[in-house]
């Protein structure tokens, strides 16, 4: 079993001109972000020979298999080496099949149907404090003829550099920044007692946990506008959050939010959220006495509760930074109940292999059920 294992180098600067500067970026390098963040933070690479392309150039929301191909025939043109992007995990995901061997499709490579193999150079930037996927050895992306999000998952998928700059949260929404710290801290709880972790992959986890945990309490108290006090923090333990699930992976959470991420267009972390603690409530019921009963002491001591109380407890604190929204607001019919539940029994077995407890399509529909 192996217990841990980094591949990425971590950098941090404080502004984005200190990151251009030291990684000469350049010709021969081809840069893939969101063209707000280019047009604040990047405008002296207009000048430097790299290749540029937003992703808006290729559709909006979360990534899809028809948005990455698009973005391949433009990369395919160049004989650019290195990738860099900047931004979020759906910027990050689709240029880590950038640096991918071969002139296949997006869905080939995502279902496996093609070898996967590595012979360029990730420079991955992250432009919020959630996705993790600057560390992570995964990229995800909707397979649209399928209608839900797919996993590609191997060594290939780490980026060989990830860059933190704290400035660069400085244009993220309030919804996207709490949605997103939301998401690292569901990596950081669900890796915790997958049952690939660790004591390597948990202490990652906890110290992530601790970070969020703090930082949610502190604009609870002070509102929205203090939240540059946390860019940093939260930047920071989104990274260790990420290295924690590169390793031991995500779970059941992350498994139920894609048939509504993919159906629905809702952001990643706003969907992960939906289902954080409905799931720990079935975890617990099921098995109390597992990895399930440290991860609730560890919680407790933070909340100064009793261990049975820790969800209700992260339930009041998220839900006053900000809304859980009922499944069929979203437009879910009831009738896709049962459906998206098969459904992820079916597409999601990398991720439900991963889980504290592996649940199938029955159990999944009561916690669908229970959020509609």
């Amino acid at each position: 079993m192996k217990l841990f294992q980094e591949i990425t180098e971590v950098y941090k600067y404080q502004k984005a001109s200190e990151f251009i500067k030291e990684f000469q970026i350049g010709e021969g390098d081809f840069v893939f972000t969101s063209q707000s963040v280019f047009e604040t933070y990047f405008q002296e690479l207009r000048s430097s020979g790299a290749v540029v392309h937003f992703k808006s150039e290729y559709g909006q929301g979360e990534p899809t298999d028809l948005m990455v191909d698009a973005l391949l025939k433009d990369f395919r043109r160049t004989d650019c080496k290195r990738v860099i992007a900047i931004g979020g995990g759906a910027v990050i995901d689709m240029a880590k099949i950038l640096v991918l061997d071969g002139e296949a499709k997006a869905a080939e490579y995502y279902q496996r149907k093609v070898p996967v193999r590595k012979i360029r150079t990730l420079v991955a930037v992250p432009t919020t404090c959630g996705a993790g996927a600057e560390v992570s050895n995964v990229s995800i992306a909707e397979m649209t003829a399928l209608q839900t999000k797919l996993g590609l998952a191997g060594e290939e998928m780490y980026p060989d550099q990830a860059v933190l700059i704290p400035e660069l949260l400085g244009k993220l929404p309030w919804h996207f920044f709490v949605t997103s710290a939301i998401d690292a801290l569901i990596h950081a709880i669900e890796s915790y007692v997958s049952p690939k972790s660790t004591l390597y992959t948990r202490m990652f986890a906890k110290e992530a946990m601790q970070i969020f945990l703090k930082g949610f309490r502190m604009l609870e108290e002070k509102g929205p506008d203090s939240r540059e006090e946390l860019f940093e923090d939260f930047l920071i333990a989104s990274d260790l959050a990420g290295i924690s699930f590169a390793i031991a992976g995500t779970g059941t959470v992350h498994a139920m939010s894609y048939p509504l991420s993919g159906t629905y267009h809702v952001t990643h972390g706003e969907a992960n959220y939906q289902f954080l603690t409905a799931v720990f409530q079935a975890y617990q019921e099921t098995d109390p006495d597992g990895g399930i009963l440290e991860l609730n002491t560890f919680l407790a001591e933070i909340f100064s509760c009793e261990p049975d109380m820790v969800y209700k407890e992260i339930e009041k604190l998220l839900d006053g930074l900000v809304r859980r929204t009922p499944l069929h607001e979203y437009g879910m019919k009831e009738e896709e109940i049962r459906s998206f539940a098969e459904s992820v029994e079916k597409s999601q077995q990398r991720l439900l292999g991963q889980s504290y407890v592996k649940f199938g399509a029955d159990d999944l529909e009561k916690i669908y059920r229970k959020l509609y």
